[in-house]
């Protein structure tokens, strides 16, 4: 078997144009030879079917992925306006693919006439594709499966006029959500304020912002000053002033481009015979069960969440206010700007976790070693530095080897500027086949370049869970399954589950200093996990909230979306929001994940339940390799439940949660 070589980037602002321009335009040649092939090739069998759709999926799957990280992350905005083009083009490609009869027809190895009736051929095409699969292998199947349950979801099926309909609102989705984002991207909102109306704040953070002319400090509404400001200012209304202008990100130019993505998703979806969004996106998912009818299920999930925590949010709820009111006796109200201070100030009185000292032994130049280090030895691999040409001067790229074998190359960049994604996310790059394509994928984070807080630790974790999972899972023989190509209510699973090696003791000794080079203490590092239980319920209500807002825009589509969120982030938490905001103008998830946020819980749900493989030793070199083998590896390859059924032992369970949600 060849090994691939990895991707050349441009060096100067001439080729990343081209580079922008020219890939996806290759690729669009490639498809479009492979589709002639398909569609013209009466004496292929199956199988040499399946072989050329694959070299379109990889063509296609490529350029769409280099689009987006170039839309996101390129500090050229003409290039990011490029890139942007291209990834219409290339989201309208697949889509129209998914429409075409002639190549349903061949796909499905029924060689029809091209003006038969639509439900003629899917009757034909599914009696046919039934009888070719028998000569089939296992994988060959299951792409077989999907290929025609996605031409089937595309709308081939549908009379013409319908599958024009559907066609025109499947690129107006990918053009809404492309603005959306853009919006969001380039939506940064500062406040100033007075020097001592950021007393509690550390010096460092003091010092890295001085005061201006106007006798003011400058605060965005970037991460490196939303988290500290939101978690350690003493001044309510300082607080309140950043998570207000963080809740305004990217309103008003948001509010019509949601409402037009809301009502194209609905039409589309009831075109395409669902009862409404929510129900077609979990149709190939986990919680669909391969039905049309999922939406209820994510009804029913979120009630399940919401019986699990609401006694307990209403306790900790409580104490919050009681301790708000030690500051404030005219607090009638929690707020959500009031939230991450209360509870990091809870933590230090209760459980003598200062958050400062703590963020005092996590230097970034020390956290990126560290974590690097800790996922190499579980993981069974090395991360070598490579000098290679990238989008930017930020960014660090590393292969990842096993036994002198690079598997995949990976592309750090960390900390935030202006133009680029202002989140943490993991992107894939290069979709990684066996033999023909090096898996490459890339995080974007807004990370502080100094100390960090433990939840930026947490998140650094969390998202390169989701990076190892693209590349150990990148050999696939199909690129359809490779990486993180699993049930998109899994997929969260492996991250979350990487999260808790940032709470180990023994693992955050091995790279945690502070200024005299002592690490972490263990008592210290315990303390902390014994604190992190309380508050523990009413996150899960923040992320209900989420998941509820996420669900019932697309469901119920109110025609007032900023009375709509409120009141669905009133209702399912204790912490009230800031009235009169519009926090889903800036609610990047409501393009990728839809309906379906309910995807974090569903998969922490999960993930409590893979550490219970671990044995309570998390560097247990069996417990790894098996969970390399079963989980990580085999990408999208087998079905979800599958894959946890074959580390567990049995099917997973809620009971993990349950007791992780009562602080047990």
């Amino acid at each position: 078997m060849t090994t691939p070589e990895p991707l050349a980037f441009p060096t100067d602002p001439a080729g990343w144009t081209a580079f922008a321009t020219e890939r996806p335009t290759a690729a669009v040649a490639v498809v479009a030879d492979v589709d002639a092939r398909l569609v013209a090739g009466t004496d292929l069998d199956a199988a040499a079917r399946l072989e050329l759709w694959n070299d379109a999926e990889i063509a296609l799957l490529a350029a769409t992925n280099e689009s987006y990280l170039l839309s996101e992350a390129h500090p050229d905005a003409a290039v990011r306006a490029i890139a942007e083009e291209q990834v219409q083009r290339l989201e309208a490609l697949s889509a129209s693919r998914l429409l075409d009869r002639d190549l349903f027809q061949a796909m499905a190895a029924a060689p029809a006439a091209a003006d038969d009736a639509a439900a003629t051929a899917t009757a034909t095409a599914t009696a046919t594709a039934t009888a070719t699969a028998a000569d089939l292998d296992d994988q060959q199947q299951r792409l077989l499966a999907k290929v025609l349950q996605d031409f089937r979801r595309g709308g081939v099926d549908l009379p013409d006029a319908e599958r024009e309909r559907v066609r025109e609102l499947t690129d107006r989705d990918t053009e809404l959500s492309l603005t959306f984002s853009r919006n969001i991207r380039d939506g940064r909102r500062e406040i100033r304020v007075a020097p001592e109306a950021l007393a509690g704040l550390p010096q460092d953070f003091l010092d890295a912002h001085p005061v201006g002319d106007d006798g003011l400090v400058v605060l965005t509404t970037d991460y490196p000053d939303l988290m500290p400001v939101r978690e350690y200012a003493h001044d309510r209304a300082t607080r309140t002033a950043i998570v207000a202008a963080y809740n305004d990100l990217a309103w008003p130019e948001n509010d019509a481009v949601l409402a037009e993505l809301l009502a194209v998703r609905a039409e589309r979806a009831g075109l395409l015979g669902y009862g409404d969004w929510a129900d077609y996106e979990t149709e190939p998912r986990m919680i669909g069960g391969g039905g049309k009818n999922g939406g209820r299920a994510i009804a029913e999930f979120l009630d399940r969440l919401d019986e699990a925590s609401a006694d307990a949010a209403q306790r900790e709820y409580g104490i919050l206010l009681a301790r708000l009111q030690q500051d404030d006796p005219d607090a009638t109200e929690v707020t959500i700007a009031d939230l991450f201070y209360l509870l990091s100030t809870l933590r230090g009185e209760r459980h003598d976790v200062d958050a400062q000292l703590v963020r005092s032994y996590f230097r970034f130049d020390r956290v990126l070693p560290g974590l690097l280090a800790t996922t190499g030895r579980l993981l069974d691999v090395e991360y070598v530095p490579v000098d290679v040409p990238t989008w930017h001067a930020d960014v660090h790229s590393y292969d990842v080897v096993r036994a002198g074998v690079r598997l995949g190359r990976i592309h750090l960049d960390l900390h935030p500027r202006d133009g680029k994604y202002t989140h943490a996310a993991c992107f894939g790059l290069a979709p990684g086949v066996a033999g023909r394509v090096l898996p490459e994928a890339v995080l974007l984070c807004n990370f502080a370049q100094g100390l960090m807080t433990h939840d930026e630790v947490v998140t650094f974790f969390h998202e390169f869970g989701h990076l190892v999972h693209d590349i150990l899972g990148g050999a696939q023989r199909f690129a359809r399954f490779t990486g993180v190509a699993t049930e998109w209510d899994f997929v969260e699973a492996p991250s979350q589950l990487l999260e808790e090696w940032a709470w180990d003791a023994g693992v955050l000794s091995s790279f945690t200093a502070n200024a005299d080079g002592e690490p972490i203490p263990a008592d210290l590092v315990e303390r902390m996990k014994v604190a992190d239980g309380f508050g523990r319920a009413l996150e899960v209500r923040r992320q209900l909230g989420h998941a509820q807002v996420s669900y019932h825009l697309h469901v119920d589509r109110p025609a007032d979306l900023q009375a709509a969120t409120e009141h669905w982030y009133d209702v399912t938490s204790p912490v009230t929001p800031l009235r009169g905001r519009h926090p889903y103008a800036g609610f990047g998830h409501l393009t990728g994940y839809g309906a379906c946020y309910y995807t974090y819980q569903w998969s922490l749900v999960i993930a409590r339940d893979l550490l219970s493989g671990f044995g309570g030793d998390l560097m247990n070199p069996d417990a790894a390799a098996r969970y390399r083998r079963e989980i990580l590896e085999p990408g999208g390859s087998r079905d979800a439940a599958d894959l946890v059924r074959a580390f567990l032992g049995r099917d997973y369970g809620f009971d993990a949660y349950r007791e992780w949600l009562a602080g047990r």
